[in-house]
């Protein structure tokens, strides 16, 4: 982390991960990423409805193709922020790439970012803010930041259950069915409950209040080889403390999953998430 950079202590392992190899990974994977959840990029896109001229803010930008998105969709100005400093170096760089000065990144905590108040006309984020370590607290401040009238769109995964990939990516590497993670917890399901989601966002002031299902494949790449090399760099950490027999187990139950889950030219994994959208009065 930068040393100007005020974050949460309730955010501080988040802070960790993100600028450690968590990040470096999504860093150097941009591309993949923004592949694997390519299903859900137009369903996004058009519960934004980004207003011509408006301000956007994108939360949990990771390398920033919904911040440029904004401002391809008419958005005079969209500031993505993140905790990972490499994310943010390479969403800047995409963004010169792609003619976009519109898109501007922010290393911050979105959390407790003193950002202006009623200063932007949409808050959006896919996936990115299921990772607060007090979500009243963060949603309390990205509403003061929303001018009246503005609004909230954000994808979140869905319930453990209806996301296919994590169980079956993990459980085989682990050898095992992983226990799921507290409903609360900072995390990817840490918003799979529409009663949370309705609670946090009425409790910060947001009306209107609207979760919309939605489901893409998770596309994890061309081929059985690819995916692995891709599933390994981000959940490669579950071989942690493995002999090389464990390793080449968790490896061969990996590969049989893939293997799978191949369709045609690519593998994918089902998943499911939310489309939230919500008014700020």
């Amino acid at each position: 982390m930068s040393q100007d950079v005020t974050v949460d202590p309730s955010n501080r392992e988040q802070a960790h991960a993100w600028n450690g190899t968590a990040g470096a990974t999504w860093a150097a994977e941009a591309q993949r990423f923004d592949t694997s959840v390519s299903g859900y990029r137009e369903a996004l896109r058009a519960a934004a409805a980004v207003p011509a001229g408006g301000a956007v803010l994108d939360v949990g930008c990771g390398t920033g193709q919904v911040t440029r998105d904004a401002v391809r969709d008419g958005a005079s100005s969209a500031l993505g922020v993140d905790l990972s400093a490499r994310m943010i170096e390479v969403a800047r760089d995409l963004a010169r790439q792609e003619g976009l000065p519109g898109a501007r990144f922010l290393q911050a905590d979105a959390q407790v970012h003193p950002f202006p108040e009623a200063s932007v006309d949409l808050v959006l984020s896919r996936t990115g803010t299921m990772f607060f370590g007090n979500p009243p607290a963060a949603f309390a401040n990205l509403a003061r930041a929303t001018r009246s009238g503005g609004r909230l769109v954000q994808l979140v995964w869905g319930p453990l259950q209806a996301n296919e990939w994590l169980p079956a990516l993990a459980g085989a590497l682990a050898g095992r069915a992983l226990p799921a993670p507290a409903p609360d917890a900072p995390g990817p399901f840490s918003l799979s409950d529409p009663e949370r989601v309705h609670g946090l966002l009425a409790g910060a002031g947001y009306t209107d209040r609207r979760l919309e299902q939605v489901s893409a494949p998770l596309v994890l790449g061309r081929d059985p080889d690819d995916a692995e090399r891709f599933v390994l760099g981000f959940l490669g950490w579950l071989l942690d403390g493995l002999d090389d027999a464990g390793r080449a187990e968790a490896r061969g139950r990996l590969r049989i999953s893939l293997e799978e889950h191949r369709d045609g030219d690519r593998v994918a994994y089902g998943s499911s998430a939310w489309l939230v959208t919500a008014r700020r009065p």
